[in-house]
């Protein structure tokens, strides 16, 4: 059997990271001979999760552009030359199969040297609305995978193959682990959960909403899970009591969608995956300062769909006691939105995606 090699490119934040796993986990399955190598960016998160799942990652000296002129622009060309010659360097080194983006910085220099050597190359998009490197990208990739459709305006049409985002499989059911969730967190089996997802870095202004309508909420009986993000957690941990759990970072994932009767979330591209195939009624608050507002655009796809409520940040002083009070007291809205959001669900993302990869060895 040919002793296959990936190399999967992904990172800066775990919307890029955890597809990338999750597609090198699947591929292991089917091919455990299989070889893997992740390029990422220095410094970013991925130099620590990727190795956490067990697979070897090089790092490139590259950064995103800033919006406004700094050094970091300066010297963004002395960059991206260094590192497209690096990875120019790791790819005559470890003579990949196929080569697979899932965005982030470092996927953009890896997947032009791929090209240029004539490597096959997947595009995996995780977002309604693309970035810039994927766009660039495109017109060079064998197989753009979308999760979302009428990418034909950013993407060359016979190159998209509509998949869905891979999800950790470990949220596939977890009605049955509902009990042990409630446990695990030693929370309260009479009242509802609210889970607050602020990202796994945090959201600023997700933050100062939730501690500003704090006692609000509790006075309405529910319990809260408020994952408050690494940056933040000296400020809000104070927070912690009876019925609030506030915590920096979740490794079980399962357990608190598991425990959570409603959440609050920003719309991640990962995130809005997850929460489809998760099924509970969902407020996202988009973040507006990620590029080309993505956010609100994969948001509003589900709420198109009838299947999430969406307020914007500027609103939130004015709407979201009322419409958080109205959505707590009203069971049937509740369950209309689990049952349309359920709907919108790609279960099956990871596998789709590699039979894509497949067809190209």
């Amino acid at each position: 059997m040919t002793n296959y090699k990936f190399i999967l490119s992904g990172g800066g934040t775990g919307g890029h990271i955890y597809p990338a796993i999750a597609i090198a986990n699947e591929l292991k399955t089917q091919f455990p001979d299989a070889e893997f190598l992740f390029v990422g960016a220095q410094d970013k998160m991925e130099m620590q999760k990727v190795p956490q799942a067990g697979y070897e990652i090089k790092g490139l000296w590259i950064a995103g552009l800033q919006r406004k002129l700094t050094l970091q622009n300066l010297m963004f060309p002395l960059k991206l030359a260094t590192s497209l010659l690096e990875s120019r360097r790791i790819i005559k080194q470890f003579k990949p199969n196929v080569v697979i983006g899932t965005g982030g910085f470092a996927s953009g220099p890896l997947l032009q040297a791929a090209g240029s050597a004539g490597i096959p190359t997947v595009i995996q998009e995780q977002n309604s609305f693309p970035g810039i490197t994927n766009k660039l990208l495109s017109k060079k990739a064998n197989v753009i995978c979308v999760a979302y459709g009428n990418l034909e305006r950013f993407f060359p049409e016979g190159k998209i193959v509509l998949t869905g985002n891979p999800v950790r499989q470990d949220l596939i059911d977890i009605e049955s682990k509902k009990d042990e969730a409630i446990t695990f967190y030693g929370l309260d089996p009479n009242k509802k959960t609210l889970l607050v997802l602020g990202g796994s870095l945090g959201a600023r202004r997700v933050n100062q909403l939730i501690e500003k309508e704090l006692q609000s909420m509790l006075s309405q009986d529910v319990q809260i899970i408020w994952q408050c993000g690494k940056l933040y957690f000296e400020d809000y941990k104070k927070y912690n009591q009876q019925h609030v759990r506030v915590v920096d970072f979740i490794e079980r994932m399962d357990f608190v969608y598991a425990a959570a009767d409603v959440i609050i979330s920003r719309a991640g591209a990962s995130s809005v995956s997850e929460l489809c195939i998760v099924g509970k009624p969902v407020i996202f608050i988009p973040s507006p300062n990620v590029a080309e507002d993505h956010q609100t655009k994969n948001a509003q796809a589900i709420v198109d769909a009838k299947g999430a409520i969406l307020l914007k940040e500027s609103d939130l002083d004015s709407q979201f006691s009322i419409v958080f009070e109205a959505l707590m007291k009203d069971d049937g809205k509740q369950k209309q939105l689990s049952a349309n959001i359920k709907k919108l669900a790609m279960p099956n993302a990871t596998k789709v995606i590699v039979e894509e990869i497949k067809k190209l060895l």
